[in-house]
């Protein structure tokens, strides 16, 4: 009888303090989330837009390797571009109950729903270069300085056509190309390009033949190269019969690549027919190599290494009870509130420079070019 007494005892206590281990770890609506502390133990979920750019790769594994430095597990996941995807995926990751999340949305304004999951479970959200709009559940923003991005590309085509230092007049034909509707950042970039180029065109020393100059005439949906391929093939057919390009305007180096597909096809890249200025954004290998081979002309760097480094120190803070360093809070307006937000600043890259700033300090491997 004592034997059986003592069995009975010992399973009822082991049912209490599995039943209230279970409260203490419950999250969701009426719960509430197990606090951390630290890095040990708590989990950071990543999602990023895909894995058709290298630089996106780049950016998860650094954050990934940086996070594990600290002591935090990681859930990195890809969208692959497909908007349902990625909600899926940050749903998941609140659901298996991560502790804050560092999100490059694929549509700035498709996580609106998924995010307020968020927010009621206390689970902070750090949108990353590209700025969630329409959510009041985004606590940080970490990027680059978008406008300066648009103003050096812009600026480059500029100092390149001898019109700032005035040793030419013009004019020359430019054509335009902006990003992907559906990140916000294509906006800031577009504007930072327009207030550069604006009084060169007003003055008809810039001509954008095809006379489409509106951002909504110009971007291109996911920044595909394909895509930006064809809308260059159109534009020579349609406004350079008898004219040629002398600059275009690229904000990013995949467009870049895509646009000077067109070009070869069109017979640029002969001594009768040189290829225009072509300026990128991200300084990817196969465009660094195209630089050097003398075909897109600059790009823009943006070191996702230290980008990767705000990020983390972010999170780090938000769960050490912290408040995160910012040096932005009155830009990055996403419709709901004014996100507290921490820039860094881009660099102009083409082949006089490419070496000091990329290979020798380590961002691409010489051997890679």
């Amino acid at each position: 009888m004592r034997s059986t007494r003592t069995v009975a005892l010992t399973i009822a206590t082991a049912v209490a303090v599995a039943l209230t281990l279970t409260a203490c770890g419950q999250s969701g609506e009426g719960g509430s989330k197990e606090e951390k502390k630290g890095g040990e133990g708590s989990t950071v979920g990543i999602a990023m837009p895909t894995k058709s750019s290298e630089r996106w790769i780049a950016d998860g594994n650094n954050m990934v390797a940086q996070f594990k430095k600290l002591g935090y597990k990681t859930d990195l996941q890809y969208g692959e571009d497909d908007v349902d995807q990625q909600v899926s995926q940050v749903e998941n990751m609140i659901t298996k109950g991560v502790d804050v999340l560092v999100v490059a949305s694929i549509d700035g304004r498709a996580l609106s729903d998924v995010l307020r999951q968020a927010g009621e479970q206390g689970i902070k959200v750090i949108a990353y270069d590209r700025l969630i709009l329409g959510s009041p559940d985004v606590d940080y923003y970490a990027s680059f300085d978008n406008e300066k991005v648009g103003e050096l590309q812009a600026g480059y085509i500029v100092d390149k056509l001898g019109l700032k230092d005035g040793k030419e007049e013009g004019p020359f034909n430019v054509e335009l190309f902006a990003g992907s509707p559906d990140d916000n950042n294509t906006g800031y970039f577009f504007e930072g390009a327009w207030k550069t180029l604006k009084p060169y065109i007003d003055k008809k020393q810039i001509v954008v033949r095809s006379k489409q100059t509106k951002l909504d005439q110009v971007t291109t949906l996911r920044w595909d190269g394909g895509t930006a391929q064809k809308r260059m093939d159109d534009l020579l057919t349609s406004a350079y019969s008898s004219e040629q390009v002398d600059a275009v305007l690229s904000p990013y180096d995949g467009i870049s690549i895509g646009v000077l597909s067109a070009l070869k096809s069109d017979g640029y890249g002969t001594k009768a027919k040189p290829y225009p200025v072509v300026t990128g954004q991200d300084a990817e290998v196969a465009s660094v190599k195209s630089i050097i081979a003398g075909q897109q002309t600059q790009t823009v760097y943006k070191d996702t290494r230290a980008l990767a480094k705000q990020a983390v120190q972010m999170a780090d803070a938000v769960l050490n009870d912290r408040k995160p360093e910012v040096n932005d809070t009155k830009t990055y307006d996403n419709e709901k509130k004014v996100v507290p937000s921490f820039l860094l600043d881009p660099v102009s890259v083409d082949k006089s420079n490419y070496r000091s700033m990329l290979v020798d300090s380590g961002y691409i491997k010489a051997s890679d070019l």
